[in-house]
């Protein structure tokens, strides 16, 4: 009786999810470390010095950096490497905001020290977030998996860190004081650092060459610095609807750098019981997004764009400040804050979504960093500002016309031009994107 023969059994490529996993879990670590300086630090400030215009300056302190790291450590980034460009990033950060708790409770800190060091935390984190980011398809590939689904679970990690953090952070700095938190979120960085530096291989890179994607007439040869800096900046200047997406941005997050440094520990602080209330509903904004995310995440592709966007911001922008002014009892404003970020949760994708039918994958970092500076660059202003305009109008009518504002803004994308230009599509996406939206 003959047999049949034996067919080899086809060979399955090796997969390592290595990579992967610590992108992801770094990327998880520091940004729940970065949740509990956002709720601690307001709130420590708020209790030294009583002073909401103080508090304002250091949130205009921790945000400045991300502006400026954001705009000039893309090309750094690109130049020395992906996964050494985390690490470095973390511990650095890890350094300075650890010199806080320590140097309050032996020699003391003086408040410009604190703003000097509450700058040089914030320097290089954006370029460390980048980084990350900048890895993740080949991290993806590495793992045999679709480079949307990876960054849906980045874009999950970003949620989650609020979602998780955020509720932490309120109850340990209730129990522990705001000194404490600090002083994890400097452990978080360390353990971002290790993370990364383990699972991570040196030789996880990518593999196109920045003059391949460069477009047209580009040079081969090795540009300076300053030559790559502008031409992530002509790039965003040769695109009309990137460039009206920053513009809206930018003002956007004005207003949410305002409530989130500012007016929300402040209404907090006064009138919701501290630091429990704070971290609650900032929480509570991270588990909308989440939900948001992982629903539009399902069926954003059949959704037209530009309504989508405007709905999404029109629903996650203002009624936040408005139930504030409003004075509503703190369930009734963890609901509306859970509706606001369920909201909010489509916004970072159709973002990321318009950047990825756009960009170069060879001008990753140094166009994304000019792209998040862009969108970031008033929110030292709306910290400032708000901790002014506290002190001279008091909470109540800055919220309302901040509220005000920030409907008017969501209404833009209406006025068409380049914004009819969101529902066009694209033939290819390059890369991943961090999000800009606060």
């Amino acid at each position: 009786m003959k047999t049949a023969a034996r067919v080899p059994a086809q060979r399955t490529p090796d997969r390592r999810y290595g990579p992967l996993l610590g992108l992801v879990i770094g990327h998880a670590v520091s940004l729940t470390g970065n949740m509990l300086t956002i709720i601690a630090l307001p709130l420590y400030v708020l209790a030294e010095t009583g002073s909401a215009a103080a508090t304002g300056l250091v949130g205009a302190f921790a945000t400045a950096p991300m502006v400026i790291g954001g705009a000039f450590g893309g090309v750094l980034v690109d130049r020395i490497g992906y996964r050494r460009a985390s690490v470095a990033a973390d511990l650095v950060s890890g350094v300075t905001i650890a010199a806080v708790p320590l140097l309050d409770r032996t020699v003391g800190l003086p408040f410009w020290a604190l703003l000097a060091l509450v700058f040089a935390t914030g320097l290089l984190d954006t370029p460390g977030h980048t980084a990350r980011i900048a890895l993740l398809p080949e991290a993806a590939a590495a793992a045999g998996m679709p480079v949307e689904r990876a960054v849906a679970m980045l874009e999950a990690t970003s949620r989650g860190a609020r979602l998780v953090g955020a509720p932490v952070a309120g109850l340990l700095v209730a129990a522990f004081g705001a000194l404490t938190v600090l002083a994890i979120d400097a452990v978080t960085f360390a353990v971002s650092a290790a993370v990364v530096a383990v699972l991570v291989p040196r030789g996880l890179r990518p593999a196109t060459e920045p003059a391949a994607d460069a477009g047209p007439g580009a040079d081969a040869r090795p540009a300076g610095y300053w030559r790559e800096f502008t031409d992530g900046v002509r790039f965003l200047l040769r695109e009309p609807l990137l460039r009206l997406i920053v513009l809206m941005v930018l003002f956007t997050n004005l207003l949410d750098a305002a409530k989130s440094t500012v007016l929300l520990p402040v209404v907090a602080d006064r009138e919701l019981g501290g630091a429990t209330a704070f971290g609650l509903l900032v929480g509570a904004m991270g588990g909308g997004a989440l939900a948001g995310s992982l629903v539009f995440g399902a069926i954003g592709h059949r959704l037209p764009r530009r309504p989508t966007y405007v709905v999404a911001f029109l629903i996650a922008g203002a009624p936040p400040f408005l139930a504030l002014a409003a004075g509503l009892p703190l369930p009734a404003l963890v609901t509306v804050t859970v509706v606001a970020g369920f909201a909010a949760g489509a916004i970072n994708p159709m973002i990321g979504t318009i950047e990825l039918e756009r960009v170069p994958a060879g001008m990753r970092a140094r166009v994304y960093g000019v792209i998040g500076a862009g969108c970031w660059a008033a929110m030292p202003v709306g910290s400032v500002g708000a901790g002014l305009a506290v002190n001279a109008f008091g909470t109540t009518a800055t919220l309302v016309v901040a509220g005000c504002c920030y409907l008017l803004l969501s209404l833009t994308p209406l006025l068409g031009g380049p914004w009819r230009d969101m529902s066009r599509p694209a033939p290819a996406r390059p890369a991943p994107v961090p999000e800009h939206v606060s």
